[in-house]
């Protein structure tokens, strides 16, 4: 039986309108003070004809767009006014993300077409625009969902048990950004425990210098150093703080870039911590995950960021920022991001409440009627948009000082060349952990391949028992699945649960069991880290420690920090 509403609503839901769609500066590691957001009403066209207005950046399935529709082909059109006083500028036109396949035109111009539905893409539009007045804007956007080639993650035409409604179109904030001639088009940063290195990527470039000053929180310069642009600067920090879930000290980044004659071109402003990630041996000479040289139990849930009024797309920057602030709250110090990518706001949130990151690379479409199956091998044109928009998201999100490690594949879920994939991604990102597969156990047609950095397993309920094998850590990917509806906050349909509660009582007992499971088993077997199913129900799943809603928290919230913590505190050698 399911007691189950036709709709659920957030806190945050009636904050989301046309005048107030996500207005925030979507990317905070590298900023500039002018810029205009297209969040808001634009026209829409569906596949069948159908004409309507949505309210961008939220999905057509979902409610905040006010359609609840879904087509595999969209329209979306809207005007604009260019400021006056960006003339003689560049224009840049930014997408957060669109799904699937976009193709964008300006004033009737195509100025660009991007394939994936999880990095951000840009154009230079300044020459399609016209002298003055109204600028039109078109996205077509095609979403082919599990019919497609691409990646989708849990995305499903037809939602159930752990599969839920997909999200098509423009998911993420839409924006306009003046630029100089030549300009700061990225910064890539790479910390370690005495400072960090820095690449300024500049579009138009000429003979051009980079200046790149560190503050500390109350403004006080920690270090300046100046170079050629897109050459590897050295920033060395004197007395460095480092960045951790018990410290998450951060340091301002401004990066100006300068003629050969020191003359000001561009400044942007970001941030960067300082922080390292590793494997070291205990003293049983078993590998561990350590943070900063330290080893360091990794313990957070998992979090899929779906949203029952938004689907993919939080309601507002405070709901999004709420997740993690509850994750924080309820004792645990990771979170990992599954098999979905978050807008840039949703790591900054990270990086700035502490808490470390394993990033999943969404999976490419798959059969998932009666897991582990056999499973064949994605098609030639599959396999080849896995991997650049697995590069793509490798360079995205590379300067996140939270994400500590990289989930290329998932319980085999549209797994191939398994040593190679993990290969390529630690060759992209050396600095970092991988793991190939997440739940290799759970994958009969994918056995373990010894690649990565980290054996995961996934036990339900578990915890599991993973053992070390070789040189990789181990680690408890997935655990956990404890039920319990709530009346008038569960997703209409049959629930789905590995185990189910009674009681909010019965279900923090459970919680609290399991966790002490957790903490003998860090401790006996050099466990490096576990991950709990999950943050908050998702649709049909009831196996949240929070309601899909946000509104309320299932289990006795100080039960179950101080259960987190003692796992956490048991899987951490004293030093």
């Amino acid at each position: 039986m399911s007691n189950s509403v036709d709709f659920l609503s957030t806190p945050w839901t009636h904050l989301a309108g046309p005048g107030n769609a996500l207005p925030e500066y979507p990317r905070p590691q590298l900023v500039r003070d002018r810029w205009h957001n297209l969040n808001g009403t634009w026209e829409y066209t569906g596949a069948d004809g159908f004409r309507g207005h949505i309210l961008v950046p939220y999905p057509p399935e979902s409610a905040l767009s006010g359609l609840r529709r879904r087509d595999e082909r969209m329209w979306y059109r809207r005007t604009v006014e260019i400021p006056r006083d960006w003339r003689g500028s560049r224009v840049l036109l930014h997408f957060g993300a669109v799904d699937q396949v976009a193709t964008v035109w300006v004033n009737n111009q195509r100025v660009t077409v991007h394939e994936g539905g999880y990095t951000a893409f840009s154009a230079d539009i300044t020459a399609a625009l016209r002298p003055e007045g109204e600028q039109e804007i078109v996205v077509r956007a095609e979403d082919l969902g599990n019919r497609g080639t691409h990646p989708v993650g849990k995305q499903a035409e037809q939602p159930g048990g752990i599969l839920y409604t997909g999200a098509s179109g423009i998911w993420q904030t839409v924006w306009l950004e003046p630029v100089p001639d030549a300009y700061v088009a990225r910064l890539d940063i790479g910390p370690d425990l005495t400072g960090f290195d820095l690449v300024a990527r500049v579009a138009h470039g000429g003979e051009h210098r980079v200046e790149v000053v560190a503050t500390d929180q109350d403004g006080t310069e920690a270090a300046r150093v100046s170079g050629r642009a897109e050459w590897r600067l050295r920033v060395d920090v004197p007395s460095p703080r480092l960045w951790s879930p018990d410290d998450p000290h951060l340091y301002d980044l401004t990066v100006r870039l300068l003629t050969a004659d020191g003359e000001l071109v561009d400044e942007v402003r970001g941030y960067t911590g300082l922080r390292t990630v590793s494997l070291v041996s205990d003293e049983l000479d078993r590998p561990r995950i350590a943070l900063n040289g330290r080893i360091t139990f990794s313990h957070g849930p998992l979090d899929q960021g779906y949203w029952p009024d938004g689907v993919y797309t939080a309601p507002t920057d405070d709901a999004l920022r709420f997740d993690l602030e509850r994750t924080r709250e309820l004792g645990f110090n990771t979170v990992r991001k599954h098999a979905k990518v978050e807008p840039a706001r949703w790591y900054h949130w990270a990086d700035r409440l502490g808490l470390l990151v394993w990033q999943d690379m969404p999976a490419l479409p798959v059969v998932l009627d009666n897991p582990p199956g056999p499973q064949a091998p994605p098609v030639a044109e599959a396999r080849r948009n896995f991997e650049a928009q697995l590069m793509e998201l490798l360079d995205q999100l590379g300067s996140v000082p939270s994400i500590i490690g990289w989930v290329p594949f998932n319980e085999g879920w549209g797994e191939y060349d398994t040593g190679r994939i993990a290969d390529l991604v630690k060759s992209r990102d050396p600095d970092r952990l991988v793991i190939a597969d997440s739940g290799v156990n759970c994958c009969h047609s994918h056995p373990d391949t010894g690649a990565g950095d980290v054996y995961d397993d996934h036990t339900y309920v578990g915890p599991g028992t993973p053992e070390v094998r070789d040189g990789r850590a181990t680690f408890d990917g997935e655990y956990g699945g404890l039920g319990l509806v709530i009346e008038g906050h569960a997703w209409p349909g049959e629930p789905m649960v590995y185990e189910m509660t009674s009681t909010r009582e019965d279900l923090t007992r459970r919680y609290v069991e399991v966790s002490r499971d957790l903490a003998r088993i860090a401790a006996e077997r050099g466990l490096s880290g576990a991950i709990y199913t999950q943050t908050t129900d998702v649709e049909n799943e009831v196996n949240g420690l929070l309601t899909y809603d946000r509104r309320v928290t299932k289990v006795d919230p100080q039960a179950a920090r101080a259960a987190a913590k003692a796992a956490i505190q048991a899987g951490t050698p004293t030093p």
